[in-house]
């Protein structure tokens, strides 16, 4: 017979061999409103489609403003909308569970990384194209939109949830 093995001085401390949880056990994801509170009433009801759908317009015409080189003085402004604003919703939509702060932060942070990371492949292979750039941007954030309309993150962390049930 062997002896038992004894703990060490932080896993005698911690609470999960009594059966508490740990740390990462407890985190929840917030989950969808209900349809009550999407339908609140008053002026500010209808803001979000409407600011969503404007944001799509300008971005659209900066894309398009920059691919035809056209002369206009707001060309340079509204590509620069467009390749921080593509890539962030894909970005946003994938992270539905953080609250709108954070969710609004990542994705800003993380489409900033994809142009940058854009502009660096596209230098260190020699192929620097303006162009290219704008289009790469808008291949990966239709592509990361694709990805995430097609498998909702949902059905992910619900097979999570059920393979870690069985356990």
């Amino acid at each position: 017979m062997t002896p038992p093995v004894r703990l060490r001085d932080i896993e005698a401390r911690h609470p999960t061999p009594w059966g508490a949880k740990s740390a990462m056990q407890t985190i929840r994801l917030k989950t969808s409103s209900t349809a009550e509170e999407r339908a609140r009433p008053g002026p500010g009801r209808d803001l979000g489609p409407l600011l969503a759908g404007a944001a799509t317009a300008v971005a659209g015409t900066g894309a398009l403003l920059a691919l035809t080189a056209s002369g206009s003085p707001l060309r340079g402004l509204l590509t620069l909308f467009f390749l921080l604003a593509a890539p962030a919703a894909a970005i946003g939509l994938a992270l539905r569970g953080l609250d709108p702060f954070a969710r609004v932060l990542t994705a800003l942070a993380g489409a900033v990384a994809l142009d940058m990371l854009v502009a660096q492949g596209m230098i260190a292979t020699h192929r620097w194209s303006w162009r290219g750039g704008i289009v790469a941007v808008t291949a990966i954030s239709l592509l990361l939109l694709l990805l995430v309309r097609m498998r909702p993150v949902e059905r992910i962390l619900e097979r999570i949830r059920k393979i870690r049930s069985r356990q």
